[in-house]
């Protein structure tokens, strides 16, 4: 590294922080022609599965990136169920309830014949945050523009002319880094975000102890069926987590002490199984969000700006979304296309987000913690008070547990309303679907992720239209003509497209007439004709709209 020269700035953007979330961003930049700096504090990637799923909607803007299919070689097989159990006792014991998920190779089948909107390009992955690190980083390994420092942690950094100055410690030596933007990364408890005194607020849970486990046989041996999570109706809320190899397994439960933990996973497992105890240690539940996103040139994502519990799997996602919707915007603005209101969006849209999904992970752990309170000490009993016992928590626990795991609604349903970029809409009698509802309902309403249509078989709508703004001719629109758009585009130097869909999937699902979508595949504006003033249109969707 170098330290800044007058007048000139080293990078574009330095992403602070080599997690999931910084990596993505660095990649999506990278992609975008925007050069970038990431470092990190860590020597190298870590080895704790802080996070083992990437949900849908994160695989398909892994799609868009080209690495879905590398993604889903480094993680879990194919063909292995995603089933979750709910135990008692044992995993000698049969299951209280068993709720059946199909593996990624049955769910790709699904999608694949799939032709209503109703479900994503791409399904979900179960692969740990030790694996996907590495991954993303051999991924910017190959990408020009990106260079990624590690053992480099920020010191400080200060806001100039035209820029950001960070201070940094690379391997003991102070450097600086001059950035046009500064992006924290740097998780919840962020460095970046306490120097900007900018607070989080919302509430704390209970705080757990987690373990990780390896055993080479373990999996194969599990008598009750295979499946990803294992929890147990007991008094330390034990719940037991498959990773990406199958032989490493996170235990989370709470008790005293780190010595309790082996002695709790050889009671859950109930048969003797070789395996090492790798780390063992505690972590609080955090419901929270930050007060802003941004402060001038300095920009914030992940969890730095939102804690969210792991039920329903939202953390590492919400912080990719947001990464996505950063780096276009970052893009833009580098390059000179975005207007001012560009990267002003960027809270206005992922803060209700951040906002959103902390609620649904607080419903997700209410309903976990609904079930969990049915137990009592008969359950462990085989008696008749403890067969009674069973099948109350059953019932609860068959009807609560699934707040965790069915939320394809808030995977794939959110939407930027009030958003500077869109074009609003007066429905008159037509409402957009629920943007909170845990069940999905595809929909063009302006803010809403365009829903996955196939083109032609394997080629998704999303698969034609790179990180430009497209306008998306349907059916009988095709004929119409799209020369005022580019122009508008053309005049401020924007990326511009233009996809004709003349399928009937196509029609079904987006409905006869035109829709202006960005570079991350949110609708913009939607209409049967050209609007009245497409400048008008343009300009709000480049950041440019008057004030």
């Amino acid at each position: 590294m170098r330290g800044p020269t007058p007048g000139t700035n080293d990078v574009d953007v330095l992403v602070v922080g080599g997690g999931p979330v910084g990596l993505t961003l660095a990649l999506e930049l990278g992609r975008q022609g925007v050069r970038t700096r990431l470092i990190d504090k860590r020597p190298a990637p870590g080895k704790l599965p802080k996070m083992e799923r990437c949900n849908a909607r994160t695989m398909e803007n892994y799609r868009r990136l080209g690495i879905a299919d590398r993604i889903r070689a480094a993680g879990l097989a194919g063909d292995v169920p995603m089933d979750v159990f709910i135990c008692w006792g044992d995993l000698t014991n049969p299951p209280l309830v068993h709720h059946e998920y199909p593996s990624v190779s049955a769910m790709q089948g699904t999608v694949a014949d799939s032709h209503d909107g109703t479900l994503p390009a791409e399904p979900y992955q179960l692969i740990s945050q030790y694996t996907l690190e590495p991954l993303l980083m051999e991924v910017l390994g190959e990408t020009d523009g990106v260079e990624v420092v590690p053992a480099c942690e920020l010191v400080s950094f200060e806001e100039v002319d035209g820029g950001v100055v960070a201070t940094v410690d690379h391997r003991g030596v102070e450097e600086q880094i001059r950035a046009s933007y500064l992006v924290g990364c740097d998780g919840g408890s962020s460095v970046v975000r306490r120097r900007l005194g900018i607070e989080l607020r919302g509430e704390s849970l209970l705080q757990m102890r987690q373990a990780l486990f390896y055993s080479e046989d373990l999996f194969e041996r599990i008598p009750i069926g295979k499946g990803r999570h294992y929890h147990f109706a007991d008094q330390e809320h034990s719940f037991l987590i498959v990773q990406d190899d199958k032989k490493h397994f996170s235990l989370h439960a709470r008790v005293e002490t780190d010595e309790e933990m082996p002695a709790l996973f050889e009671r859950i497992l109930g048969f003797d199984v070789d395996y090492e105890t790798l780390y063992v240690g505690t972590w609080q539940q955090r419901l929270m969000v930050a007060d802003a996103y941004r402060s001038g040139r300095v920009l914030m994502a992940g969890d730095a700006v939102h804690l969210v519990i792991p039920t329903g799997g939202l953390g590492m996602n919400t912080g990719a979304g947001d990464a996505v919707d950063l780096a276009w915007k970052l893009a833009g603005t580098v390059h000179g296309w975005g207007g001012p209101g560009l990267l002003d969006s960027y809270e206005a849209e992922r803060r209700p987000i951040g906002l959103r999904n902390v609620a649904a992970s607080r419903k997700a752990a209410s309903g976990r913690r609904t079930w969990r309170a049915e137990w009592t000490p008969e359950i462990a009993e085989r008696s008749e008070a403890g067969d009674r016992a069973r099948a109350r928590l059953a019932e609860v626990a068959d009807r609560e547990q699934r707040w965790s795991n069915d939320l394809y609604g808030i995977e794939l349903g959110y939407r930027y309303d009030g958003s500077p970029l869109i074009v609003p809409e007066d429905g008159g009698d037509q409402q957009p679907p629920d943007a909170n509802s845990f069940q999905y309902t595809p929909t063009t309403w302006p803010g809403a992720r365009l829903p996955h249509v196939w083109a032609e078989p394997g080629v998704a709508v999303q698969d034609l239209v790179g990180k430009e703004y497209a306008l998306l001719r349907v059916g009988a629109a095709t004929g119409v003509d799209a020369a005022p758009f580019a122009a508008a585009y053309g005049e401020f130097g924007a990326p511009f497209s233009v996809v004709d869909l003349t399928g009937e999937d196509a029609r079904a699902v987006y409905g006869e007439g035109l829709l202006l979508v960005r570079p991350d595949l949110h609708v913009a504006w939607r209409g049967p004709s050209l609007p009245d003033d497409v400048g008008t249109v343009v300009r709000r969707s480049l950041g440019r709209a008057e004030r």
